[in-house]
């Protein structure tokens, strides 16, 4: 049974990005595609490497132009990804939807994929930066440490991805069932998903009497979401 979903707005930036299964889905607003990144933590990266392909989770951030990627500078993923086309993705669970046959199932979800080719960024100044917009990302938490030394610049690597081939889907709402099941004696409905920052709690090895900075006290409680939008405000 096809869904009643909202038609398109937007076109996509690219046919590489296009959704066609349910595209009715789609969404290529910008301002949607940057809230569904802002909102997330764990992006999946997706490299062709002479062993096959490789999908691993990582930490990212972005600015206005392009998201970034960090990692050791022996990683096999990012070393390879350096000057080749990969694909990024970040997704958010909502919800289970439990139709009234299994056939209907479904998620809630949002979802953003991005392709492009990569680049590695060499310049000092520049890498620096896309540090930070990495490290602010998940929490503001840039100005309350140690910085990264020269050794520490040395043994990491960043890579920089375009966002000018990205697109989201997102699906929402109850189970859409067959109209002879829907007087059935079966449960149908969703069951909501959240993820929420609890109390930090501090290491085993810390000394003395220091609380978390200000910017890691206020995520207690907090969804991804009202992060994203407190961190905005």
């Amino acid at each position: 049974m096809s869904e009643s979903l909202p038609p398109e707005k937007a076109g996509p930036p690219s046919e590489r990005v296009r959704v066609r299964r349910l595209a009715a889905r789609a969404r290529y607003e910008r301002s949607e595609v940057l809230g569904i990144l802002d909102a997330g933590l764990i992006a999946h990266v997706g490299v062709a490497t002479p062993d096959g392909p490789v999908v691993l989770p990582m930490a990212y951030g972005r600015d206005d132009d392009h998201l970034y990627l960090h990692g050791a500078v022996g990683n096999h993923l990012l070393r390879t990804g350096d000057g080749q086309e990969i694909c990024v993705t970040v997704t958010h669970l909502d919800g289970l939807v439990m139709a009234r046959t299994p056939f209907h199932n479904s998620m809630n979800y949002r979802s953003v994929v991005v392709r492009g080719s990569a680049r590695r960024i060499v310049d000092g100044d520049r890498k620096l930066r896309a540090l930070r917009i990495i490290t602010d990302h998940v929490v503001a938490n840039w100005d309350n440490t140690r910085l990264p030394s020269s050794s520490d610049l040395r043994s990491t690597l960043v890579l920089e991805l375009p966002l000018g081939e990205a697109s989201a889907k997102v699906r929402s709402g109850d189970p859409v069932d067959e109209p002879e099941d829907l007087a059935g004696p079966w449960w149908a409905g969703v069951v909501p998903i959240s993820t929420r920052f609890e109390a930090a709690v501090p290491s085993s090895d810390l000394t003395g009497d220091r609380e978390p900075p200000a910017s890691i006290q206020s995520l207690s409680g907090l969804t991804p979401d009202e992060r994203a939008v407190d961190r905005e405000v």
